[in-house]
């Protein structure tokens, strides 16, 4: 497919254009400014993003992250009015936290393509020097027809100061304060209210069911002591059959704190295998049916209870700042690991308590095993949390627990042997 270096461009088709964002490494976000041939935007309305998903009439929309597809802005060049120069792409930093640089992102890459044609892909140099947004691409009347410009240009001052560089009004919360004392003026003479400014706070999540694989980012106060994140252990047994056989599968979190958190050379959530000759991992951190944990000290982890039927076992995490990560595993307590997880109706759900209640479905039947790794947390971004879909079982008939290691690789079929008891709880 044909591939822009920065500052080239090429002719596209008066169709609709999607443009798409693929990332490696943190996680960035998408917006768009409509732009007039003076170099600025004609209101707050011009920018087009996670707040604010359409402009012009649908002309210009933002489309989050789902089932269909990443990130992406689709731009209807018929649709757009005369004053409307150019459409800029722009990738920032989470705005929540301005300590995020594009440093932690190891590849930024924009996938442009329409109905008719191949797709045309930049990719965006790399951005070390503190850069917290960037101009990635435009798409440009040339004529009485459009073209695509890579860009690449990095901005410092986050996604904030371009905005404002290109003349939108953008707000930062702030505390009601009540209204002076002052003779307001007849209603004839009462002067029109202010817009209101872009809020570039993110929102919520909202539901969302992950993909096979799939990676979602929450932004998490850290400070906030009321926090509780909610991880619950679903399921319904599967069929009535199922049930009859037998459903007790048992949650646990194997974890690693902050302070001893590491990043390695390859990302967290990969699963590694030990080598011949060396040592298997250890059994790490636990919270489970036998280690409830505790929310008033360390590991500031807890387990509910212990559900020997179907239903759901529950585990609630407080103090992200002290969190690292965290391994969601379930077991199977059913004689010889009997039936596939996913026959019990298994899934992980989390919840942050402030609108992201972000689901964990298993995708394979894979039978006679005792232990599923379900999902990964990693709170070790500075803005909140990723929860990742990883979906490792173990070996056929093997009881070892998964192995969560500080840098968030993961080692299956590694960790102690603990079987489960009809006196245990």
């Amino acid at each position: 497919m044909p591939e822009l270096l920065k500052g080239g461009n090429t002719v596209v088709g008066s169709g609709p254009l999607t443009a798409e964002l693929h990332t490696v490494g943190d996680p960035v976000d998408l917006s768009a400014l409509l732009v007039g041939a003076d170099g600025r935007v004609r209101s707050d309305g011009d920018l087009v993003f996670y707040n604010q998903p359409s402009g012009e009439g649908g002309a210009v929309r933002h489309v989050g992250a789902d089932g269909s597809g990443p990130e992406r802005v689709v731009v209807d060049p018929a649709g757009l009015p005369a004053d409307v120069d150019r459409v800029v792409l722009v990738g920032s930093c989470d705005p929540d936290n301005p300590t995020r640089t594009f440093r932690e992102v190891q590849e930024l890459t924009v996938r442009a393509h329409q109905a008719a044609g191949e797709p045309v892909v930049f990719r965006a140099p790399a951005l070390t020097d503190g850069e917290r947004a960037v101009l990635l691409v435009e798409l440009y009347r040339r004529g009485d027809g459009w073209k695509l410009r890579a860009i690449g240009q990095g901005y410092t001052e986050g996604l904030a100061g371009l905005a404002t560089d290109f003349g939108i009004d953008v707000s930062q919360p702030e505390a009601e304060t009540p209204p002076a004392q002052s003779q307001s003026p007849a209603p004839s003479q009462a002067p029109a209210p202010a817009p209101a400014p872009a809020n570039l706070v993110k929102p919520p999540l909202g539901k969302v069911s992950l993909d096979k694989g799939g990676q979602v980012s929450i932004s998490l106060d850290k400070s906030d002591r009321q926090l509780v994140v909610t991880v619950a252990l679903e399921w319904d047994g599967g069929s009535d059959k199922r049930r009859r056989q037998g459903a007790d599968l048992d949650l646990y979190a194997l974890f690693v704190p902050a302070a001893q958190a590491q990043r390695g050379s390859q990302a967290p959530g990969t699963i590694i295998k030990t080598g011949r000759g060396e040592k298997k991992g250890k059994g790490g951190d636990v919270v489970y049916y036998k280690n409830l944990g505790s929310l008033q000290q360390a590991p500031y982890i807890q387990l509910d209870g212990d559900a020997r039927v179907p239903g759901r076992e529950t585990i609630r995490i407080v103090r992200p700042e002290e969190q690292g990560y965290v391994l969601l595993c379930a077991y199977s307590a059913v004689s010889n690991g009997f039936g596939s997880f996913k026959s019990f109706g298994a899934q992980v759900v989390v919840d942050d308590g402030r609108g992201s209640n972000i689901t964990v479905p298993l995708y394979e039947n894979t039978k006679t095993r005792y232990w599923v790794a379900i999902a990964l947390v990693d709170f070790t971004a500075a803005d909140g949390a990723a929860i990742q879909h990883i979906e490792s079982y173990s070996g056929r008939m093997n009881e070892r627990r998964p192995v969560l290691h500080p840098d968030g690789t993961i080692e299956m079929n590694a960790g102690p042997v603990e079987f489960k008891g009809r006196s245990d709880s």
